[in-house]
């Protein structure tokens, strides 16, 4: 309110007198009230400072018998005829109180006068009545309107004029009730600020909370994934460990080795990225929590405004259009006229504090969003692809250990062949060796038979003649030499056979304890794979299993 008060006294009444005078005879008294209607001219300023005849000392004396009689008769003003009575001194002063009296006079009914002014940007006492009569337009079928000029003002249709609105300086006598309700009306203006404030920032840290909640759960199943991933890893290097257990001649690389190499490139991998989103989070869950706690000390600063809720908030938020400040992806709400942000004022409701505190809550529930869709792909991606990962390390391993049990059988097949022909070759240098005796004869030349002796007399009377030698000891000796050279031959042979038995029997030990290590490390996968199984009882080391001892059954 500009002034004393926001009332247009530039009112006019029927007759088209302006109430300007009229206000002017209210304010300046019975004189300038006598006054006023004697105002000459077209312009305001005419109309409110008072217009009196001047009578100065050497005014001509009035003519007629009319003024004759009123000088008779005493009225004042009226100089009687004849010579002046009254010394000189005494008249000087009283006119110079006259002259003193209209001057302040004519001074009072300025200041009266300038009590009122014009509302600024309308048009002032010197543009005139002129600027205050209706203007003739033409219309589009012919003819003319008379229409008022623009602007604030009472519109006088039977003088047709329209004087500007004028305020007054002074304060009227209903001011204590209008600076009541003025300021009542800042009162609850002040209230419906601060409860609308408070119900969006109570809401937002609403939302807030629930954003922390979700995020705080989302961190619990990341946290979990990168539990499995770092047991995995585990579960990679203790069986990595537990198959450097095996016999040499079974640690050549191969499939199940490069797999495992490739699974722990996997699992690194996997859980890098797992922690730099866990390390994101909690650097978003602490700034969701100080944006939290500068939302409820807002909060609770705009609530100190409003002592009686006489609404929920929800209710507030419905009446001023927008549900939500802080939910973009809210559904459109059909109301289309509401209450807009209020500006932002340092001494108002709506602080530069609250409004920082809104738009990083914006912020930060844009991020979380996206952080929190990022965190479940990231999730559900990891544990699809450690169960793939697992599960092609576990059937490369089943598959090793098939194929070592498949070589493990034919070693075994070809053992028991060595082993016959062992046992075949034994018993084949065994008669060989007794076809040698055989052939060789008894030790004792007593034990011998007639027939056998190489003296006997059939053989002597053969031998008397020169020529006559009987090759019978000869081919004997040639026979038991290659009957000692077959047994030599055959001896290499078994030891060779041997040899190859005993090589046998070592591999299939190692293939028997490569299959074993195999087993265990599909077992150990499996029951530490299982998504109950925690992390530090991954860690917990593989049982103390020596690869040098004998298994427990070994195949014929």
């Amino acid at each position: 309110m500009d002034g004393w008060v926001d009332g247009r006294v530039a009112r006019q009444t029927d007759s088209g007198r302006p109430a300007g005078r009229q206000v002017s005879r209210g304010v300046c008294g019975r004189g300038f009230q006598a006054a006023a209607p004697r105002a000459r001219g077209s312009r305001l300023w005419n109309a409110l400072v008072p217009s009196a005849p001047h009578t100065g000392a050497g005014s001509g004396s009035g003519s007629g018998s009319g003024s004759d009689d009123r000088a008779a008769m005493g009225f004042p003003g009226e100089r009687a005829p004849g010579p002046r009575v009254g010394a000189p001194e005494w008249r000087g002063d009283a006119q110079a109180r006259t002259r003193r009296a209209r001057a302040w006079a004519e001074r009072g009914g300025r200041a009266a006068a300038a009590l009122w002014q014009p509302a600024p940007g309308a048009s002032g006492p010197d543009d005139g009545p002129a600027a205050w009569r209706f203007r003739a337009e033409t219309l589009r079928g012919g003819g003319a309107v008379e229409k008022p000029p623009p602007g604030e003002g009472a519109t006088l249709w039977r003088s047709r004029l329209k004087p500007p609105a004028w305020r007054a300086l002074l304060p009227p006598p209903p001011l204590r009730d209008a600076r009541a309700l003025r300021s009542a009306a800042l009162v609850h203006a002040h209230a419906r600020g601060a409860r609308l404030a408070a119900a969006r920032l109570g809401h937002a840290q609403q939302q807030l909370d629930g954003q922390l909640r979700l995020l705080l759960r989302q961190r619990a199943a990341t946290d979990r994934r990168l539990g499995h991933v770092r047991a995995a890893l585990q579960l990679n290097r203790q069986g990595a460990r537990l198959r450097g257990l095996r016999p040499p001649a079974e640690r050549v690389p191969d499939k199940v080795d490069s797999m495992m190499t490739w699974e722990k490139d996997e699992l690194t991998e996997m859980k890098r990225k797992m922690e730099v989103d866990m390390e994101k989070s909690e650097a978003l869950l602490k700034a969701l929590a100080s944006c939290r706690d500068l939302l409820d000390t807002c909060y609770k600063e705009r609530l100190q405004a409003v002592d009686l809720m006489n609404q929920p908030m929800d209710k507030v938020l419905e009446q001023a259009g927008r549900p939500s400040w802080v939910n973009l992806s809210r559904i459109p709400t059909p109301r289309t006229q509401g209450q807009k942000t209020p500006p932002v004022d340092p001494a108002g409701v709506y602080t530069p504090d609250c409004a920082r505190a809104l738009h990083d809550a914006r912020r930060l529930m844009l991020e979380s969003r996206d952080l929190l869709e990022e965190m479940k792909e990231g999730e559900a991606h990891t544990r699809e692809r450690q169960q793939l990962v697992g599960g092609r390390v576990c059937s490369t391993l089943a598959q090793k250990m098939h194929e070592t049990v498949e070589l493990k059988e034919k070693m075994s097949l070809a053992l028991g062949l060595v082993r016959g022909t062992i046992n075949r070759c034994s018993k084949y240098r065994q008669e060989m060796v007794t076809t040698q005796g055989l052939i060789q004869g008894p030790l004792l030349a007593g034990d011998l038979q007639t027939r056998e002796k190489l003296d006997r007399p059939l053989v002597r009377m053969y031998q008397r003649h020169l020529g006559s030698q009987l090759p019978e000891a000869a081919h004997l000796a040639q026979g038991a030499e290659k009957l000692q050279t077959s047994i030599s031959q055959l001896d290499k042979t078994l030891r060779q056979l041997q040899g190859q038995g005993q090589e046998l029997v070592r591999g299939i030990r190692s293939k028997q304890l490569g299959q074993e290590v195999d087993q265990r490390a599909i077992r150990l996968r499996l029951r530490l794979g299982h998504p109950g199984v925690h992390y530090e009882q991954a860690r917990r080391p593989v049982s103390h299993w020596d690869a040098r001892a004998p298994p427990r059954a070994t195949a014929h």
